[in-house]
């Protein structure tokens, strides 16, 4: 059932979400000796077999909810990064498609006469998490997402630690696997925010696509590889970040412990700002599947 919206924090460039998570993770065997396919990484040699711990993709009637099992829905609107949306519960921004996706929709309207912390709320959307139902430590998070596009829209797919609840973030800590604001279409950022270097001031790096591709164009794969002491960043199979206890100047590693996963579409907030009169509306946030990998 839907469950209040917790108050988070502000993400990277002044603003954020928090509360629950969504995640995923994906292990890619290769069989024979062909090498790997164009946009993907040669495993390593050592590496050990991992089994899936978590997967959901999203099978189901067209216009059906999410899996209760695995996903809970959020409700509110998030003054702390000032976003403009209400997240609903039910199936009106949340729904498969019938074709093996989840579809997270965010519209102009406001049914339910919602009242957000500016007034009477101008979006609806959704904010999905695994808080409570499943917790990652370790291994591949993984997902294959298409993106929205336009002016104020922020996708994200991201972790908490999952004592939130008790320690409140960033001490909680928070894993961005991969947040898009509307205006940099083809870039994505990937995150940490711990104690001391949280907000405006965490610690991460983005990918941009050659060429002038568009993230909003296609499905892309966005991935975190995650062990003690380290985390690496992924796009496609391209890795474009590794983090440790080291790039942290002495504050606190937190991410060695349990987390929980989010997949959200927020609109509007203080680092995407919000829509104007040229983006198109509704806007849907399309995740093929959320998996993670690794050993018991």
């Amino acid at each position: 059932m839907p469950v209040s919206l917790t108050p988070r924090k502000r993400r990277k460039r002044s603003t954020a979400l928090v509360t629950g998570g969504i995640a995923a993770a994906l292990c890619w065997s290769l069989l024979g000796s062909a090498g790997p396919a164009a946009g993907e990484t040669e495993p390593k040699a050592d590496a050990k077999p991992m089994e899936v711990l978590f997967e959901d993709q999203f099978d189901g009637a067209a216009g059906s909810a999410v899996d209760g099992s695995k996903w809970q829905l959020e409700t509110g609107d998030n003054v702390h990064n000032q976003e403009r949306q209400y997240y609903t519960g039910g199936t009106d921004n949340a729904a498969l498609d019938g074709n093996g996706n989840l579809v997270i929709t965010a519209r102009k309207e406001n049914p339910g006469n919602y009242q957000c912390w500016y007034g009477t709320c101008d979006y609806t959307s959704a904010r999905l998490n695994t808080s409570g139902k499943f917790s990652a430590q370790y291994g591949k998070v993984e997902a294959r997402i298409k993106v929205p596009r336009g002016q104020g829209m922020w996708p994200a797919f991201w972790m908490l630690g999952d004592r939130f609840s008790e320690i409140d973030w960033p001490y909680c800590g928070e894993i961005d696997i991969m947040e898009n604001v509307g205006f940099e279409p083809s870039t994505v950022h990937g995150t940490l925010h711990g104690p001391g270097y949280s907000g405006g001031e965490g610690i991460g790096s983005s990918y941009t696509l050659p060429d002038g591709q568009q993230f909003a164009d296609d499905f892309h794969t966005f991935a975190i590889d995650w062990a003690p002491d380290k985390i690496e960043w992924s796009v496609d199979g391209n890795v474009f970040q590794t983090r440790t206890p080291a790039d942290l100047n002495g504050k606190e590693w937190v991410y060695n412990q349990g987390f929980f996963m989010i997949l959200n579409l927020a609109v509007g907030g203080l680092w995407p700002g919000d829509p104007d009169d040229s983006t198109p509306l509704p806007q849907e946030l399309v995740v093929d599947y959320v998996r993670v990998s690794g050993s018991e």
